[in-house]
């Protein structure tokens, strides 16, 4: 089992796949600025250079459009290699047909081939990312979507830096030079391809719908039953929106606000992808290798505040023109807009890795190559919005680019608002994230192991503080309904996060009997919906430290629905601020130990059939021992 995100790339199930889809990334944008490269090659004039770079985004982008619901099927039909093999393939042709319109410097050949290569990466997406959670367990999907962006991101900007410097370089060879290139990457990825293990089709038997049109809507449809992937996905294509917007803006940025040349433009767009590329592979350590969405308001206020910051450190023209990048450092204010740019990329990686998680995990294994297809469709259409608006807001109201990114920075700000409004889970998460996050260092041991991936179980703890539904969600990849005394679900604040949490409030049958009983049904329900559900047998927190015996209500939960049990237990937690320990003594409630370590620990799941109290009991006093 991989310890770290980096382990993966030492494992063939996962470095063949992470080698393909950079050497592909690299490649796409190699083939593209060589084409802009040979329009200054060929001296065609600014009105036809401009008439070439609005055409080719255009017919890069229309497959989405017209092949992604058939993509999105067939990644589901075919085995996952199969498939990453047949599209490698595809690339190899289509760069020689690229190559020949490099050779006879034929525009028309190349743009063509643009086409087809968005056709190529259309029937790629899908299997690009629902594959990952068919090779890799749920607590790496954070690192591993993490490792993915990096990449991306990084292969993005070499093939930038590659193509840009193809006919600088070579000069009259520049065309022979970008034909072979195109061509040996497209070979080495397909050669990489097939190393990539077998990852076995999430529907084999599916029947594919050839209209595009019917599928789309239908695969919409589909992405939209469940409210947190729904708006995960919303997440994701704002993203794209952000960064294109953003991206776009750019190359005139660095002339005319920063006073560079194009060399200034990629150090900019340097900035911002290594930023991203940061920023997506610390996800696992700040989500602890679980789905940790609660990374995701972080990463849009962040966004904001940067771009923000961006517009105060430079909002009008550049105060002079300079050659170099070192010139540039040299001025005034020019590191703070360099960090700027560093800081939106960082928090965008905290943005969208854990919605890609999140919509992989949440959504079932036979569905998952037709929702990241219907959200590649969406993707397209706020990319076409993106371009389209940043175009308008210049030509139409005047606008500054400087202007631009602070209404960018404003909107994202209300669009955030705006999803996690409608799914509270977001926010929830975030601020369980900081509470758990600021006041511990938690460590967790086999829960990734024990807890099933899928279906019902049950989880049994030991309760030491008011922390402890915070600190077991945080471990759980999983969403988790805990059962809780009601006064501690009514505490001020705290019962929010409950409550969007979707906990079930309990009390005692002398105290609230219908509550009891309404408590016992809805962990029922709960359970036949295929949920997790986490009690603390012992009924309420303990007041000495030691484990209390456990109440006859976990058994009266399995005689209804035997599901399996996980028992777990919290170690170093009667020492918190959040237990009883010293409260009879009336002490203030003040931290001991800043960020004082805590450990979860589970064991193997236990037949429901035949698990009782007694016997949870004990394997729970073993799990914690000594360490109260």
């Amino acid at each position: 089992m991989a310890h770290n995100q980096f382990e993966l790339l030492r494992q063939r199930r996962f470095l063949p796949f992470f080698a393909t889809q950079a050497f592909g990334a690299f490649n796409d944008n190699v083939y593209r600025q060589a084409i802009i490269g040979l329009l200054f090659f060929l001296g065609i004039s600014p009105e036809q250079r401009t008439l070439y770079t609005n055409l080719a985004p255009a017919l890069f982008i229309l497959p989405y459009f017209l092949f992604s619901a058939t993509a999105g099927q067939i990644a589901e039909k075919l085995e996952k290699s199969r498939l990453i093999r047949i599209t490698t393939t595809m690339e190899i042709a289509i760069m020689s047909l690229a190559a020949v319109g490099f050779l006879t410097q034929n525009m028309v050949v190349l743009l063509v081939a643009l086409f087809c290569t968005g056709l190529q990466s259309t029937l790629f997406g899908p299997v690009k990312y629902s594959i990952l959670p068919s090779v890799l367990k749920p607590e790496e999907l954070t690192g591993g979507n993490g490792l993915v962006e990096m990449g991306t991101s990084i292969s993005i900007l070499a093939g930038m830096i590659f193509g840009g410097l193809i006919f600088a370089v070579a000069g009259a060879h520049g065309p022979i030079v970008a034909a072979t290139s195109i061509i040996l990457l497209a070979v080495a990825g397909n050669l990489v391809s097939r190393a990539i293990p077998r990852a076995e089709a999430g529907a084999p038997d599916l029947k594919i719908n050839w209209n595009p049109i019917p599928e789309s809507v239908a695969i919409l449809r589909m992405a939209r039953k469940q409210p947190a992937v729904r708006n995960a996905i919303l997440g994701v294509s704002w993203f794209w929106f952000v960064g294109t917007v953003l991206t776009s803006q750019l190359p005139t940025y660095a002339e005319v606000n920063l006073g560079g040349s194009g060399t200034l433009y990629i150090f900019v767009l340097a900035l911002f992808s290594i930023g991203t590329g940061v920023g997506s592979i610390l996800c696992e350590k700040l989500s602890a290798r679980t789905v940790e969405i609660g990374l995701v308001p972080l990463g849009a206020f962040g966004i904001s505040a940067f771009m923000v910051d961006l517009y105060f450190a430079r909002s009008g023209l550049a105060p002079a023109q300079v050659s170099t990048v070192g010139a540039f450092l040299s001025q005034p204010g020019s590191w703070r807009i360099a960090m700027d740019l560093v800081g939106i990329g960082l928090f965008a990686g905290f943005f969208v890795v854990p919605l890609f998680a999140l919509i992989q995990s949440r959504t079932p294994r036979d569905e998952v190559s037709r929702v990241i297809a219907a959200m590649n469709i969406q993707n397209a259409v706020f990319i076409v919005l993106a371009a389209g608006l940043g175009i308008a807001v210049q030509r139409l109201l005047g606008w500054s680019i400087p202007q631009v990114f602070l209404a960018l920075a404003i909107a994202n700000v209300v669009v955030a608002i705006y999803i996690f409004t409608i799914v509270p889970e977001f926010l929830m998460r975030f601020l369980s994230w900081v509470l758990v996050r600021g006041l511990y260092r938690l460590r967790v041991h086999g829960v990734e192991k024990h807890v099933p991936d899928e279906g019902a179980a049950l989880i049994v703890c030991n309760h030491v503080s008011y922390m402890d539904a915070l600190i077991l969600a945080a471990s759980i990849p999983r969403p988790v309904r805990f059962v809780m005394y009601y006064k501690i679900f009514n505490i001020p604040v705290m019962s929010w996060i409950f409550r969007t949490a979707k906990a079930i409030p309990i009390a005692g049958a002398k105290e609230d009997p219908e509550l009891m009983q309404r408590a016992f049904d809805e962990i029922d329900a709960a359970l036949a919906e295929g949920e997790i559900v986490g009690i603390f047998p012992e009924g309420g927190l303990t007041r000495d430290g030691a484990i209390a015996p456990f109440k006859s209500g976990v058994e009266r939960i399995l005689e209804r629905r035997p599901v399996p049990v996980v028992p777990m237990a919290l170690r170093n937690m009667w020492t918190s601020m959040w237990s009883r320990r010293d409260g009879r003594l009336g002490r203030m409630r003040v931290p001991r130990r800043f960020r004082a370590p805590v450990e979860v620990i589970a064991e193997a799941p236990i037949d429901g059939a035949v698990a009782d109290a007694p016997m949870l009991e004990a394997r729970v006093r073993e799990l914690r021992g000594d360490a109260a």
